[in-house]
Formats: structure tokens, sequence, C-alpha cells
């Protein structure tokens, strides 16, 4: 590949991301990528080549969104009350997921184990010292686990993006899973 390969290349992946992110933002995880190779002036092909699923493409959106996560939480560890702190990342993370379109789909695919770099193992890695903390101070119980956290904050996003107002729900359901619930007596 020549140098002036390499340079259309870079600006391919630099457009098509850019249109990506813009229409992932509008659409949410089922955005065209036939509109995003469309708008970028690129073919499918391209986009394909560039991102060969729609994961790869949904996680090359949302990898600002999940640094941002992974800084917030390194920023939280070792301060204040573990199970406050842990619960403060969590209601961090429903927020980002519930505004970011797409993040939860994001999140909600397994790692890939050949790159080990996917959005769920960040976010999982990220929470993972802070959920260990709270573990130790008893706060949470020992068999919890980063992926199920994770997993049901995906969840909450996803059954709540419909509602009129899909953060106050979220927020509401992070609540009533962090409160547990209690049956009739």
């Amino acid at each position: 590949m020549t140098e002036s390969q390499r340079a259309d290349a870079r600006r391919n992946h630099g457009r098509i991301l850019a249109v990506a992110e813009r229409e992932v933002a509008e659409h949410g995880a089922g955005a065209s990528l036939e509109q995003i190779a469309r708008v970028a002036g690129v073919g499918s092909a391209t986009v394909r080549r560039h991102f060969p699923t729609r994961q790869a493409l949904l996680e090359a959106v949302s990898h600002q969104r999940v640094e941002a996560l992974r800084e917030r939480a390194h920023e939280l560890t070792g301060s204040g009350d573990s199970r406050d702190v842990l619960l403060t990342w969590l209601a961090d993370l429903t927020a980002y997921c519930v505004t970011a379109r797409g993040l939860a789909t994001a999140l909600s695919y397994e790692a890939d184990p050949v790159q080990g770099n996917s959005c769920a193992t960040i976010v999982g890695e990220a929470v993972e010292p802070l959920l260990r903390r709270a573990i130790g101070d008893g706060a949470v119980p020992a068999d919890v686990t980063s992926v199920e956290l994770v997993t049901l904050v995906v969840g909450i996003a996803m059954a709540t993006e419909q509602h009129r107002d899909p953060a106050a729900a979220a927020e509401r359901l992070l609540a009533v899973a962090v409160a547990g619930i209690s049956p009739i007596r």
C-alpha cells in the first residue's frame, strides 16, 4: 500500500467514524450502515473494511464515552464510602447508557477474546476495583460480578429507551435494583 493509499484510508476512516457518530446519535445502534457509507461518500464495502461488524462500529463510536467512564472510576477509586462510590459510578454508567445512543448495545456484546479491548471489557475492568472494595467492606455480596452489574445497567437502559423520560425511568429502575425487592407479607 502506498503512502497516498494509507492517507486516503485514514481520511475514509475518520469520515466514516464522524458520520457514524452522528447517525448513531440520531438513530441509535440500528443506524443504517448504507446511510453511513452514503453520507461519508464511500461505498458500503469501505465501511465494512474499516468496521467489519456493527459491533466494531458501535465500539469505535462509543470509545470516547467508555474512556470517560474508565477515568471516572479511576477518580472514584479509594474515595468515600465504598457502597456510595460504587453506586455513584453505576448511576454515571446508567446516565451515559441512556443519553449516548448505541452505548448500551455496544456494552451488551461479549468481549472479543482475541482483541480483548471491547467496550464491555473496558467498562468491566473500570468498575472492578470499586466492586472489590465494596465487597471487601461487606456493602455488596461477595458473589456479585462486574459483568452482572454492567449487564444490569445495560438492561435498564435498553428497557427504558422508549419511555417518555428515559433518564428518569432508568434512574428509578436502578434505585429499585439497588434497594432490592421485598416480597409482600
